[in-house]
């Protein structure tokens, strides 16, 4: 039996990584489970590996995984999984006949350039180089591939060299892991946040400083959906 705490973090762990691709902070995970400090947090995680149900890299700033589930959260999954799921627009058209559901199925991408987790750099350039993932990292709509550059990003397990696969888009919530172009110029990867007429694109990296921004100077060219990691 998992105590209230422990189940509201895992289940909150999982559907983090299930919609980004990586695992949350220490602050966010605080502030999802309305703790007073990150220590509670770190207690927790203690508890859920001990008890097998999170695994924690060692090797990884922060990298989490879920090893299993609650047996109530399992359940629910296990009724949805089967649940029709109908692609629309011009994704089906990327699979190129290969079936969504083979594990096996691949996707081919746009491969953009390198995006800064560090300092922004100049605006990227659209390149004719293509990048062929696994299907099952993107979901509906259309999406390319960046390679990042920099370790800014490195407490959300978002690594120098990593490819950041990203749902193109212009706009996102405030806590999702954007990319960002700021004064029509400059791109860079970083966690969004609004805060009344400003933008803060936010590092995950304390050596670095969060940019606050008007928010007319920041414009949104996706969020982040994965990240595809070569060995």
């Amino acid at each position: 039996m998992l105590t209230r705490k422990q189940h509201e973090l895992l289940v909150f762990i999982d559907q983090h990584l299930r919609r980004t691709g990586c695992s949350p902070s220490f602050e966010e995970m605080k502030d999802a489970l309305d703790l007073k400090s990150k220590s509670g947090i770190h207690r927790l995680i203690g508890a859920l590996e001990e008890r097998g149900f999170l695994r924690r890299h060692k090797h990884r700033a922060r990298a989490l995984e879920v090893l299993r589930l609650p047996s109530d959260v399992a359940a629910e999954r296990r009724e949805t999984i089967f649940a029709p799921n109908v692609i629309q627009g011009n994704f089906a058209a990327r699979l190129q006949g290969a079936r969504a559901a083979d594990p096996a199925a691949a996707i081919t991408l746009p491969l953009y350039g390198r995006i800064a987790a560090g300092q922004p750099i100049e605006a990227l350039r659209e390149t004719q180089s293509e990048i062929e993932i696994p299907a099952s990292l993107v979901g509906p709509g259309e999406h390319y591939a960046l390679e990042v550059t920099g370790d800014s990003m490195i407490e959300a397990g978002i690594l120098d060299g990593d490819l950041a696969i990203i749902r193109r888009g212009e706009t996102a919530e405030t806590g999702e892991i954007v990319v960002a172009m700021i004064d029509d110029t400059e791109v860079t990867l970083k966690r969004l946040r609004r805060r009344g007429n400003s933008t803060a694109l936010e590092p995950a990296n304390p050596r670095y400083e969060i940019r606050i921004f008007p928010a007319e100077r920041v414009k949104v060219q996706g969020r982040l959906v994965a990240l595809f990691r070569r060995y």
